[in-house]
Parts: C-alpha cells; sequence; structure tokens
C-alpha cells in the first residue's frame, strides 16, 4: 500500500479525469499511465523539477555575487553614518539567521522522529497544550526583537537629528531633476551639477527637494538615502565623509522615467587645500572660446539655458569646470585609457552628447541643437578644456578607487 504522500502526488499528477478520487485510486493500485511504477516516477520527476530549480537559483546567486563595485556598496562603508547602518543589516542578518536554522532543524527532527513507520498505522498519542513550549516560544522572539529594536530606534533618531545649525557643517541644497542632480552651497554662493565635491573628515548636510518627480538621493558607500518628493517639500539628511580622499557613486534609488538607471552622481571627497581652491574657482568669472564665431554660438544656443561662471542661465546643468568633471552626463566616463573601449575623453563625451543626448540618455529634457559641425567641435573642445586646476599634488596622488578603474 502506497503512503498518503505519493497518493497525493499522483492524484495532482492525473487529475485529468477531474475525479480527485479515481486518480487517487489509480495511484493506490500503481494503475496509471506510467505503468505500475508510476508514483515514483511522478515523484521523480517533482523532485527533478527542484533540483533543477534550486541549481538554476544557486548558479546565478553565486554569479551575480561577483557583481559590485567598491564605490557602490552599502556593504563597504566609508563613512561613520554609513557604518551604523552596516552593523544593523548584520545585527538583523544574523537574528533572521539563526531563527531560520533553528526552525529548520527542529522540522528535520520532527520530520524524521515521528514519521509514520511501516506496520504503524495507529494514531498517535495526541497532546494538547504546553505551557512551557508556549512561554519559550513567545519570550524568545520578544527577546530577538529587543535585541534588534533598542539599536534601531536609537539609530534612527541619532541619524534624524537636524545638523544644519552645526557650525562647522557643509550645507547643499540638493534639487532632483529628469534626469540629473544639482546642488548648490549657499553659504558659498556656488551651483554646480553632476559632482558633490566635499572636504575630507566633515558633516555634510543634505537639503534634498525635486524639481519634477519624485526621486531618491542615495549614496550607498556613505550614507542612506532619502526621497526628494513633490509638492515642495524638503527632506534632510548628514552624513559624514571619511578622512581620506576618495570618489564614490550616488543613484537615484526611485523609479523615475526610461531613464532611470542612468540619473548618476559623483561624490568626490577631496582634502582642505583642493576643496578650498574649487570654491574659489567656481567664484572665478567665466572665460568664453577665443574663437568669436564659437563664442557666439555658445551664448546663443548654450547660455540659454546653462551656466558658466557667473554668465548664463540656471535651467539645465552648471557647466563650470565640466572639463575636470569624472563624466558627462553622469554616465559617460573621461578617460583616454585605450582599455576602456566604451569610453571616451572628455572631449570625445561631450561630442557624443551634444551630437544627440537622446541616444545618450532617452527621455532627458535637453533637446539636439542645432550645431553645425564647425560649432560642435569647437563648443565641444571649449567646455573640454574648461577645468578649474583645483586638484593638490597630495589629491593628484591619491590611489582612491575610481569610476575609471571600476568600468571596462
Amino acid at each position: 500500500m502506497l503512503c498518503e504522500l505519493s497518493q497525493n502526488i499522483c492524484a495532482k499528477c492525473h487529475r485529468t479525469t477531474g475525479n480527485t478520487q479515481f486518480a487517487a485510486s489509480r495511484a493506490k493500485t500503481g494503475n496509471c499511465e506510467y505503468g505500475r511504477s508510476g508514483v515514483d516516477l511522478c515523484m521523480k520527476k517533482r523532485w527533478l523539477k527542484w533540483l533543477r530549480l534550486t541549481t538554476l537559483l544557486a548558479g546565478a546567486a553565486l554569479l551575480l555575487s561577483a557583481c559590485g563595485r567598491a564605490d557602490l556598496s552599502a556593504l563597504n562603508p566609508q563613512g561613520a553614518v554609513a557604518k551604523e547602518q552596516l552593523n544593523l543589516m548584520k545585527i538583523s542578518i544574523s537574528i533572521m539567521t539563526l531563527v531560520v536554522v533553528v526552525v529548520f532543524l527542529i522540522a528535520i527532527y520532527v520530520l524524521f522522529r515521528f514519521r509514520r513507520r511501516p506496520g504503524n498505522d495507529g494514531i498517535p498519542v495526541q497532546v494538547e497544550g504546553n505551557h512551557k513550549l508556549e512561554i519559550v516560544w513567545t519570550v524568545i522572539p520578544l527577546i530577538l526583537l529587543v535585541i534588534l529594536g533598542v539599536p534601531t530606534v536609537q539609530t534612527v533618531f541619532a541619524q534624524a537629528q537636524d545638523h544644519s545649525k552645526d557650525e562647522n557643517a557643509v550645507i547643499v541644497k540638493v534639487t532632483a531633476h529628469q534626469y540629473w542632480w544639482e546642488f548648490e552651497y549657499p553659504e558659498e554662493g556656488i551651483v554646480t551639477a553632476q559632482e558633490l565635491v566635499v572636504p575630507v573628515d566633515s558633516r555634510i548636510v543634505i537639503e534634498a527637494k525635486t524639481a519634477d518627480v519624485l526621486h531618491s538621493f542615495w549614496i550607498p558607500a556613505l550614507a542612506g538615502k532619502i526621497d526628494t518628493n513633490p509638492a515642495g517639500n524638503v527632506n534632510r539628511m548628514f552624513f559624514d565623509t571619511p578622512d581620506k580622499t576618495g570618489i564614490f557613486l550616488g543613484k537615484c534609488a526611485e523609479l523615475c522615467g526610461p531613464s532611470h538607471a542612468l540619473m548618476d552622481f559623483k561624490v568626490k571627497v577631496v582634502d582642505d587645500e583642493s576643496y578650498a581652491n574649487w570654491l574659489a574657482a567656481m567664484k572665478a568669472p567665466a572665460v568664453l572660446p577665443e574663437d568669436p564665431a564659437i563664442a557666439d554660438a555658445f551664448q546663443k544656443k548654450c547660455l540659454s539655458c546653462h551656466a558658466v561662471g557667473e554668465l548664463g542661465g540656471p535651467v539645465y546643468p552648471n557647466l563650470t569646470g565640466i572639463g575636470d568633471r569624472e563624466t558627462v552626463a553622469g554616465i559617460l566616463v573621461n578617460t583616454d585609457n585605450p582599455q576602456y573601449r566604451n569610453e571616451g575623453s572628455v572631449y570625445e563625451n561631450i561630442y557624443r552628447w551634444l551630437e544627440d543626448p537622446q541616444k545618450i540618455k532617452p527621455g532627458n529634457a535637453m533637446p539636439k541643437v542645432e550645431l553645425t559641425q564647425e560649432e560642435l567641435e569647437g563648443i565641444s573642445r571649449y567646455l573640454a578644456d574648461y577645468k578649474l586646476n583645483y586638484e593638490s599634488e597630495e589629491l593628484k596622488n591619491n590611489d582612491a578607487t575610481s569610476d575609471k578603474e571600476e568600468r571596462q
């Protein structure tokens, strides 16, 4: 006689007649379309299906575990805030792992210890109620909740404090646009885009809002994320920069349109000397192209929306010092290294962007500007050479991880 489990499996496989009892009866007698060993075949097929699925998932997990970036990982914290958040993740994962292991061990023990054995057709002893067991499985979850809840509440309240009045804090107003980021330093009277430059070992206070739809400001290696909500709401957060220089990748963490995945920005942590040089260079008067024809085209076709120095409009990204930036449009990595075949020099990337911005970042607000070949080349060269040259010797010699070393 076959066990009930086998009957149920076969009944599920052979339910073509619409009569479950009939299907179970056929399985019980071994009289199914697979022959006398029908039950074994059904069970084997079922186990093979799950084995294939488990193997596929395990292989995918192993493959994806190799995908990652040092500058885009909450598991590689580079600041105090990020380290506190990682500690919370470690605590919660440890508790969940402990619970899963204990529950599975108990389930496996019960499965083998109290399984039905051949010849044992009697009804097991019925047990109802166990006060000690009920107390144990009530108290233990409460203890685990306290272990997880206390540090979580402490961290949440600590990271929700307003540090905008701190004397030494750097205040940055962040405005999210489809699909770029604007950074304003109100105490310095500076506006830039796509690259957040901050000094080492400092507290950075972020005041985030959006100019259009819902976005989310996120720097995984330095801090958590904060939403930029429509209707004029301003959300605040802070993070502490590490005591060493480096470049970290920021992302939009809220689906905001077709180019959401391309809405990247950089956080550039520089030494104090470089930061002071950068502030001074950003405030310096703008220099237009030397060629009068290129200068005229740039003023008429670019400065109506963009700005360089004190010139131009504030509608779209500020282009001051764009030649120094790590990327063009947040995603075209600037490098002259031939190893990175998918990237290009600053000039090449600016040229590609001006030639067809919609091809690079679909759905962005910049239209294709009608430029002659001479204007396209001249403006691209002018912007590529527009550098602030603010980096100190210490920063130039720094071995911090950059996006150029990460991407191919």
